[in-house]
């Protein structure tokens, strides 16, 4: 299984390499942050490479383009979309974006719009979408804790699109948190990603084919 994706300094494979990768087979588009971009890890390490894996192992034809770039916003995620529709016609979108809009202070109102018309836009195309979701620290307040944490599924509910709650969920709230993530204590290590693959999966499996 062939994946078509950024390179690390966010360099397109050519259309040539990304229309072989696809042909034929059901295209899964991950829209991420550094999250699900390998940041700080080898090559091959991350969760989404991990789910390429699965798919092999479980016999699921399907090519994933990992789209991820390190630092993205939503609104960054919003401007690149249409170009992604049109280059890879995905048939289903993992939206993990909104962790560096919380960062960055941005207003909530502006993630939860920006995740509505990606969604919306990747539906209007035929695709499937699941939205991971993504929490911040205690240390945010309890309101804005809440509320962040509300975009998600409000706009997972809005558009009927799958949910998973919390990617981080299992590594950022075990007991061994710490031993986890890296250096940054944002970034999770090797170890932690077939946990987020493992948050992932299941809703995912539901949307393909059985």
């Amino acid at each position: 299984m062939t994946t078509a994706a950024l390179g690390s300094a966010g360099t397109w494979t050519t259309a040539a390499q990304a229309q072989a990768a696809t042909a034929g087979k059901p295209v899964i588009l991950v829209l991420g942050d550094s999250l699900s971009a390998e940041y700080g890890l080898k090559r091959g390490e991350g969760w989404v490479p991990l789910l390429e894996k699965r798919l092999a192992q479980q016999k699921i034809a399907a090519t994933v383009v990992n789209a991820s770039i390190s630092g993205d916003t939503s609104s960054g995620g919003r401007a690149r979309f249409p170009a992604l529709l049109t280059q890879h016609k995905p048939n289903y979108v993992v939206l993990e974006l909104g962790a560096n809009d919380a960062l960055r202070g941005l207003p909530l109102a502006n993630t939860e719009d920006n995740l509505l018309q990606i969604t919306k836009a990747a539906q209007a195309a035929g695709a499937k979408v699941l939205i991971v979701g993504i929490q911040v620290p205690p240390n945010y307040g309890a309101d804005y804790t809440r509320r962040f944490e509300a975009v998600f599924s409000k706009v997972a509910s809005t558009t009927r699109a799958a949910l998973v709650p919390f990617l981080l969920k299992g590594v950022a709230d075990a007991p061994d948190a710490l031993s986890l993530f890296q250096a940054d204590r944002i970034h999770p290590t090797a170890v932690a990603q077939p946990q987020l693959l493992d948050n992932v999966w299941p809703e995912l499996r539901k949307l393909l084919p059985k």
